[in-house]
């Protein structure tokens, strides 16, 4: 059984009572499957969301590989750093005190090179790092929808936002995560200071530079221990995300149906087409049974139409077959164009179960045909020597 979350907002005040209460809101209210949305997504949907944007992707995991590699560039590069920043100081303190400093132009040139010296390495690597993170999840995709404005979402669904923002199942798993992270960052804080403690009380008496360095290490193992925890963490997260994404695109019993008539055609124009080529296929057939030289019939359910020409077929070939009142229509056909017509049950049950019209006969029938081959030419009066 579902909780229920009861309270009464003031923009819903005029709705019906759901129960008891002025206003209950089933926690599993907000799930696809209420809005009808029961079926799977297609290939299709999944695709087209592709090319829109719309993929499963946890805005965690890019925050903690940002956070994780320019924490470590910043630790190789720390030395580089603190020589750039002394020589910055040295610089600007020195022309500070000169009458000429050679116009705003050198400062200007100065803070840029120094600005590029210190921040370019890491601004290099954060980006680089949040072009992987989205590579790993989603792969190459590149698509301009997501920014495309969207008069749309100008005047939005005011009711739609706070049930998404506040009472869905995202939002509340978005809450738990965050506290979950304040709490881990705040237990390794604390387990790292309180390791250093002592070494913390004793910069009171220790030296400027050894007291910096001291809090620089200590903060470095923070920051790493917590980008490590982060990233820890945004696994679940990837898995939940990708869980809501595919739950999002979950559709209706009507959408299924309409983008199978999109891709595939509708059912009932499908059906006609098939019914106008058996009509083709029909008339073809029933045209090359004067060509047959001879009709095999059961006598009344079957009958196949065979054509046979010792110069340019390898062996007997079926030109028309059909069964009860089609095996008429052929016989009737053959009637009226003199076609000999041989009654013989199992060659015409045999022909017409495992030959199609315009293949061969199985070297299993040459025999039989051969003997009725040669039964059509004493009928025609014919001689013919019959391989």
């Amino acid at each position: 059984m579902s909780k229920i979350l009861t309270l009464t907002p003031w923009w819903l005040e005029d709705y019906p009572p759901l129960s008891d209460s002025s206003f209950a809101i089933d926690i599993q209210w907000f799930a696809a499957e209420d809005e009808g949305r029961t079926e799977d997504p297609t290939e299709q949907k999944i695709r087209k969301s592709r090319e829109e944007g719309k993929v499963a992707k946890s805005s965690e995991f890019t925050s903690a590989i940002v956070l994780l590699f320019p924490i470590i560039v910043i630790g190789i590069l720390a030395p580089y750093m603190l020589r750039q920043m002394s020589e910055m100081m040295h610089f600007f303190l020195s022309i500070s005190v000169q009458s000429e400093v050679g116009g705003e132009g050198r400062i200007v040139k100065a803070f840029v090179l120094y600005f590029m010296k210190l921040v370019g390495p890491i601004v290099i690597v954060a980006f680089s790092s949040a072009l992987l993170s989205n590579i790993l999840q989603v792969g190459f995709l590149f698509s301009l929808k997501p920014i495309t404005p969207d008069l749309n979402k100008i005047k939005p669904d005011l009711i739609k936002f706070v049930k998404k923002s506040f009472f869905s199942s995202e939002s509340l798993f978005n809450l738990g995560k965050s506290l979950f992270k304040v709490a881990i960052i705040s237990v390794i804080a604390y387990i790292n200071i309180k390791k250093e403690l002592e070494n913390i009380i004793g910069f009171l008496s220790s030296s400027f530079s050894y007291s910096f360095k001291a809090i620089a290490v200590i903060s470095f193992k923070i920051l790493i221990e917590a980008a490590l925890a982060m990233l820890v963490l945004a696994i679940p997260d990837y898995f939940f995300q990708r869980k809501q994404h595919l739950e999002s695109l979950k559709m209706t019993k009507q959408e299924v149906k309409e983008e199978r008539k999109t891709t595939e055609g509708d059912p009932l124009v499908r059906n006609r087409l098939r019914e106008r080529m058996r009509e083709i296929m029909t008339q073809n057939m029933l045209q090359k049974v004067p060509e047959a030289d001879v009709i095999i019939t059961n006598p009344t359910h079957f009958a196949v139409g065979m054509e046979w020409s010792r110069d340019s077929m390898a062996a007997p070939v079926v030109i028309a077959k059909g069964q009860d009142n089609m095996a008429q229509r052929i016989k009737s056909i053959a009637r009226d164009n003199d076609v000999p017509i041989i009654e013989n049950k199992p060659l015409a049950r045999g022909l017409y179960a495992e030959v199609e019209i315009g293949e061969i006969i199985p070297e299993k029938y040459y025999q039989v045909m051969a003997i009725v081959f040669a039964e059509v030419y004493q009928m025609n009066g014919k001689e013919q020597e019959v391989s």
